[in-house]
């Protein structure tokens, strides 16, 4: 019997929780927390387009419903990345 060589390792990337501070991102067996003082863009969203995430390539996560997309750097040291959309 021959046995198929191994595929990729994946990690399905989701939201694990909401709160009314912000949000967990869970991916790659990391847990990140966004905070809405940091990332207004997710505040007043419905759950299912915070919910809709795609880990795009390594470390890069987009929200296609509110057109969103952030690395772990930026979430991980959002003082290091000052510049920021406004919200209307």
């Amino acid at each position: 019997m021959n046995s198929r060589a191994p595929g990729n390792i994946t990690s399905e990337t989701e939201i694990t929780n909401i709160s009314s501070h912000g949000l967990w991102l869970f991916s790659t067996n990391k847990e990140m927390f966004l905070s809405y003082e940091n990332f207004p863009w997710f505040k007043d969203q419905p759950v299912k387009y915070i919910t809709n995430v795609e880990e795009i390539s390594n470390g890069h996560y987009y929200w296609p419903d509110i057109d969103v997309d952030l690395t772990e750097a930026i979430i991980e040291h959002p003082e290091n990345f000052p510049l920021q959309a406004k919200i209307k």
